[in-house]
């Protein structure tokens, strides 16, 4: 259905941020510094996954490594991205970025389908990750990005009803945090307005969605 559809390419007006305030020198300072949680949360989760590495399994180890590694690349590449909005910059966001969903989806598969199905399923969904995002730049056609983004969104829930676990309620926890940290990130400019422009919606929903990792 999604690639019946035209192109999408990527508006201008993405780079445009409600807060763009620079503060000790950092141009964007809260939508830079705003992605601190996201390394911290990712380091935190790959030394709580190398201290626990026997209790997990083994095939979603990787997933593991993956998942909390990719989380703090993209404090890193965020960073990076919101000191100088632009679709060159924006690659270094959206690459870990794709790496942490597809590692999650993954991680998904191996505790409520089967194990083997997230050994089988990684590098293949790590792969499409990031060929999604190169073929963006490319082309600048968001089809494969937005495939990449979303549809896991729609089927981990799917996944949860059909192979129930009783410990799921952190997932659904995590996907609470997605939908607010899209919404954050869908009004952005009246947030910033309705908090008096002490801070803005952008920057809030980095908070989210590392309160969901």
């Amino acid at each position: 259905a999604l690639f019946a559809q035209p192109p999408i390419h990527q508006s201008p007006d993405y780079h445009r941020f409600a807060d763009t305030r620079a503060l000790l020198g950092v141009p964007n300072f809260w939508n830079v510094v705003s992605n601190l949680p996201f390394l911290l949360v990712g380091l935190l989760g790959l030394a709580w996954t190398v201290k626990h590495m026997e209790k997990i399994e083994r095939e979603t180890r990787a997933a593991w490594l993956v998942l909390f590694g990719g989380v703090a690349l993209v404090g890193v590449g965020s960073s990076w991205y919101h000191l100088a909005p632009s679709s060159a910059t924006l690659v270094w966001d959206r690459l870990p970025m794709t790496l942490a969903f597809m590692a999650f989806f993954a991680i998904i598969l191996g505790e409520h389908v089967s194990a083997r199905a997230a050994k089988v399923a990684l590098w293949p969904l790590l792969l499409a990750g990031v060929a999604s995002v190169l073929y963006w730049r490319s082309t600048d056609d968001l089809r494969p990005y937005v495939l990449v983004q979303f549809l896991p969104v729609l089927l981990i829930p799917l996944i949860l009803w059909l192979y129930p676990r009783r410990d799921s309620r952190a997932v659904w926890i995590a996907l609470g945090c997605y939908v607010l940290a899209k919404l954050l990130e869908l009004f952005d400019a009246p947030i910033y307005a309705a908090l008096g422009h002490a801070i803005s919606g952008h920057s809030l929903k980095h908070v989210a969605a590392a309160a969901g990792i």
